[in-house]
């Protein structure tokens, strides 16, 4: 975010260039994608004091949320990025359009990018460290706002091409199968329907233009904000604060509060230890709702081959 190990591509470093940038227009749409949904928290708030507060949008925002977190933890982050688990070409292309809602990139970006992650992490090649701009307070600052949404705005970027990272490098098997490129490739289609969604639901459920607006703001800006902040948390927060209980080459921690928030990938400095286990919380008081998600998938027959360190191998990591 071993014998678990996930495909992460090996490959030479790559020192960045000054043809290393990410074009003007890529940039644009990363600004929008971050702060549209933030003006959306504003028109929540503005709306909340306004009209009266309808708890269906509400129902609406935490329906959303777990669709599209699950999309990320379950789809883009375990499946999709480590391969913890098999599952069916069905699975495979609704893990994609779930996480495709939570308007963090395409399949094969998001993907390529988390994989240069691990095999860079807390270096100067990682695309988002906290621990690369100095030792002082104002570098931790800013260590701390790069990782956790300034790389996103950054102009350099680590590698050619409009991405930020070598997809051939990193991401290969997933250009190679066409289920995931098919997905990946129309990520503009299913941020939309993760909006349509919301909207439509909540204009029928209170047969209202008004409930429709607000099943917008809730369950698709408000709900994106929601998922974008924790999901870099991860990013930042659990690279700065928190337990390392396992062995890793990093400064990755586990930080129990985005555990809970995270749906399970708080529990970081055990992710880094064991990159493809389909399970977070090792311990069983380490909430991991994306891992119990997983087992009651498998439990109905949608997923197969779930992958976890065994206990002399988690044993074997522990900080002496």
């Amino acid at each position: 975010m071993s014998t678990l190990q996930g495909p992460v591509h090996e490959a030479p470093g790559h020192d960045v260039g000054d043809d290393d940038f990410v074009p003007l227009r890529i940039r644009v749409v990363n600004f929008f994608g971050v702060f549209v949904p933030l003006a959306g928290v504003f028109a929540a708030f503005i709306l909340l004091w306004g009209i009266a507060f309808n708890w269906v949008h509400l129902l609406i925002l935490a329906v959303m949320y777990a669709i599209s977190g699950f999309g990320i933890t379950i789809g883009y982050h375990r499946y999709f990025t480590h391969k913890s688990f098999a599952t069916s070409r069905f699975m495979q292309a609704l893990l994609g359009v779930c996480g495709s809602m939570a308007v963090e990139g395409p399949i094969v970006q998001w993907v390529a990018t988390h994989r240069r992650h691990h095999q860079h992490s807390d270096s100067e090649h990682d695309p988002h460290s906290p621990h690369t701009h100095g030792d002082t307070v104002m570098g931790a600052l800013r260590g701390a706002w790069h990782a956790h949404v300034g790389w996103i705005l950054e102009a350099r970027t680590f590698s050619k091409g409009e991405s930020g990272v070598d997809l051939n490098r990193y991401a290969k098997d997933l250009i190679d199968d066409p289920v995931t490129k098919w997905v990946s490739d129309r990520f503009v289609w299913w941020v939309a329907l993760g909006l349509v969604i919301p909207t439509v639901l909540g204009g029928l459920l209170t047969m209202s233009w008004t409930g429709a607006l607000l099943g917008l703001i809730w369950g698709g800006l408000v709900r994106v904000f929601l998922v974008h902040h924790v999901t870099w948390s991860v990013n930042s927060v659990c690279h700065i604060w928190g337990s390392r209980p396992f062995k890793s080459h990093d400064h990755s921690r586990n930080n129990a509060i985005f555990g809970v928030l995270a749906l399970g990938e708080g529990w970081h400095n055990n992710h880094h230890a064991f990159p493809a286990s389909a399970r977070h919380g090792l311990k069983w008081w380490q909430l991991d709702l994306s891992y119990i998600v997983i087992v009651l998938m498998k439990k109905v027959g949608l997923v197969r081959d779930i992958r976890v360190p065994s206990a002399a191998r988690m044993e074997a990591k522990l900080r002496g």
